[in-house]
């Protein structure tokens, strides 16, 4: 099964502009741009035939070809990370049985978390997309809810049926649970973890789609593929110790930075 992971990347991002060149240092003190630690988090995956960065700006691929990625240009109308997903993989050709979207802002995405995706979606035939969920511990329910309250976006969660069918995704926290955790006690609430593992028909299908009320109102395109009855796997993977963070807001880069300092990230 061949394997192709796109890094969707673009600079024009309405919550942050300029968000993949943003510099993050880890605990050696070393800088590297959002894009190059993005990437690199891609090339330590498994079982991966090709990593290539999509982008729409001469500054993202200027900076990207200096670290050694490849890049594909793609179109200033990719309205999300999936059609620009879509968009490179034709450029590219097609041909690839899965076609991975890591979106530039998650770093911290450990390469098992891609390598279970995958997996989870080759042992389930029905599914045409899959994509990573993970149980919130006390600690991060908790953070998510205090940004909810402060207004700004701390993840998206993930509610799901028996099979892992994906039932709903949302920026608020949901399923609701009044109910107090320790951090270190798990809840019922699951971290939706940005990456996606698309079969090429989906994949090549959502463009032609058009924008449907719950992706307009969340700002998920995931959702896309449930407004149009396609079935989304949510695969469960374990932290294994590992903390990850996604960089939605400029307050984050100071948080990410912290928990690569706590688990020696370079």
């Amino acid at each position: 099964m061949s394997v192709l992971i796109v890094i969707p990347a673009r600079y024009a991002s309405s919550r942050y502009p300029g968000k993949p060149l943003v510099p993050l240092t880890g605990a050696t003190g070393q800088a590297q741009t959002l894009i190059e630690r993005s990437w690199r988090a891609a090339m330590a995956v498994s079982g991966v035939d090709r990593v290539v960065v999509a982008t729409d700006d001469d500054r993202i691929k200027a900076a990207s070809e200096a670290f050694g990625a490849e890049v594909v240009m793609t179109s200033e109308a990719c309205q999300n990370g999936t059609e620009r997903c879509a968009e490179a993989h034709a450029a590219l050709g097609g041909g690839y049985d899965v076609v991975v979207n890591l979106q530039g802002d998650a770093p911290l995405t450990p390469a098992w978390f891609i390598e279970d995706l995958v997996a989870g979606l080759n042992a389930a035939p029905e599914a045409e997309i899959a994509t990573p969920v993970l149980r919130c511990d006390g600690a991060t329910l908790r953070g998510f809810l205090e940004d909810r309250k402060a207004g700004r976006v701390g993840g998206t969660t993930a509610v799901f049926g028996a099979s892992g069918q994906a039932l709903y995704f949302s920026k608020e926290v949901i399923p609701f649970t009044n109910e107090t955790y320790a951090d270190d006690a798990d809840t019922p609430v699951f971290h939706h973890v940005g990456v996606y593992a698309y079969r090429p028909d989906a994949l090549a299908a959502y463009s032609g789609w058009s924008v449907g009320p719950l992706e307009s109102l969340e700002g998920l395109e995931q959702l896309r593929f449930l407004e149009n009855g396609r079935q989304v796997l949510c695969v469960e993977v374990e932290a294994r110790g590992r903390q990850f963070w996604e960089l939605n807001n400029p307050a984050d880069v100071p948080k990410i930075e912290a928990m690569m300092a706590e688990m020696g990230v370079a």
